[in-house]
């Protein structure tokens, strides 16, 4: 405990501090009320529990520097309202608010299992028809609907769930990517030594460039594929790596109300259709019935989803789709294995991989710095991929995938996975 403990005790009055307080005071408190939305993503009304839990792990060595704590939380969940605030407010005429004040494409409704029945009944309300169908691959069938014009998105979802109770309606809410290309380069070093390679993982994310494991590639959004510094990035890793095989799906395009829960959906059944057993999502939203639907059929095919938990901060609520039951939640560590302060959280947590201190090569942009929890769930997907091709089935591969891991404790999970792959990327 020794020279843990003024530390700690000085960053567990800080951080209750941030619990206990009001909402300003638990967002920083230099947050204008006024320029921001009502909580979009629950995060002030959870603050004070995961705060909590992080007070506890004030002496865990897998922190950044205790210190830095107070501020870092408190400035995240502010960033976060901001961003999306000023991503709602940037990209009006193609995307809104729904009912749970999550940034959603306008004007747009997901109706899962829909029947004549329920679909005369919303078009009598006024409920358009814009497409009906099913996720190739995946056995989930939707209607998307026009809200009635002159309505709200979030008044136009409460409407129709009023007239058709019982029935999974939602908005089809945006996902964005769980980190970005940095600056900055270093030299790139020997690969991941000994470990299996191979394996084939397929990326769900933006348009990918410059690699030469690209198998196919396929668009989900307007104007896609379309190269991503995110997406080329993540593709760089995963050849650093040693995967053999990368299938990329563009879900954002040049579309703003691109990384849609539809869209994603959608990937995941083309992603089945190309007999890719692996599969990693860099991208954090809400919960969505239909992803939700969709990745449950995807894992029961034989799909392993891996997912990055995000980086919003302990203190932000869990990311989907980290968070669907079965998916593999990955988290990000540094060069010297501490669990990255701005990492988020899922529903649960599977395992860590590096997430800083490594960097990738994009086009048009050399070697660049890479941070962030986007970078790890790639490098987790690796190891599993070169365990799924050598074995008979997801669940041995996730079981070699646990003997692979080191490293174990609460906050990475089953522990640490391809750490060693660092001194190649």
């Amino acid at each position: 405990m020794g020279r843990w403990t003024t530390k700690g005790l000085a960053i567990a009055a800080a951080l209750l501090a941030l619990a206990g307080g009001p909402a300003s005071a638990q967002l920083g408190g230099v947050v204008p009320s006024a320029s921001l939305p009502v909580d979009p993503l629950g995060t002030v009304g959870k603050v004070r529990d995961t705060v909590r839990d992080t007070v506890r792990d004030v002496a865990d060595a897998a922190l950044e520097p205790v210190g830095e704590a107070a501020r870092d939380i408190g400035r995240l969940a502010r960033d976060r309202l901001q961003r999306l605030s000023h991503y709602v407010s940037d990209n009006a005429e193609s995307v809104e608010w729904d009912d749970r004040h999550q940034p959603a494409v306008r004007g747009e409704i997901l109706l899962l299992d829909p029947d004549p029945e329920a679909l005369g009944v919303a078009r009598r309300n006024g409920y358009a028809m814009i497409e009906q169908g099913a996720l190739d691959g995946l056995d989930v069938r939707y209607a998307r609907l026009r809200a009635p014009e002159g309505k709200s998105l979030a008044r136009a979802i409460k409407a129709l769930r009023k007239a058709l109770p019982g029935r999974e309606i939602s908005a089809d809410q945006l996902h964005f990517p769980a980190g970005r290309p940095a600056g900055g380069a270093r030299e790139s070093g020997g690969g991941a030594g000994g470990l299996p390679r191979g394996g084939t993982v397929g990326i769900i994310d933006g348009g990918i460039a410059g690699s030469d494991r690209l198998a196919a590639q396929q668009g989900f959004a307007k104007g896609a594929p379309r190269a991503s510094d995110h997406a080329s990035a993540i593709a760089s890793l995963l050849a650093g790596a040693g995967t053999a095989r990368i299938y990329g799906a563009d879900v954002y395009g040049s579309d703003p109300a691109g990384g849609n829960a539809l869209a994603i959906a959608r990937a995941l059944g083309w992603m089945q259709g190309q007999g890719v057993t692996v599969v990693s999502v860099s991208l954090i939203g809400p919960a969505n019935p239909l992803l939700a639907r969709a990745v449950a059929s995807a894992r029961a095919k034989g799909i392993v989803v891996v997912a990055a938990v995000g980086n919003d901060g302990a203190a932000a609520p869990p990311a989907y789709p980290a968070s669907y039951p079965g998916v593999i939640a990955v988290t990000g560590v540094d060069g010297a294995g501490r669990v990255l302060i701005e990492a988020g959280r899922a529903a649960h947590l599977d395992y860590a991989a590096p997430g800083a201190d490594m960097s990738a090569l994009v086009p048009g942009r050399g070697r660049v710095a890479l941070r962030g929890t986007s970078y790890a769930a790639p490098l987790a997907a690796s190891r599993i991929a070169a365990r799924r091709a050598a074995l008979s089935s997801a669940a041995s591969a996730l079981k070699a995938a646990d003997a692979e891991a080191v490293q174990a404790q609460p906050r990475t999970g089953r522990g640490v996975l391809c750490n060693i792959c660092r001194s190649g990327l």
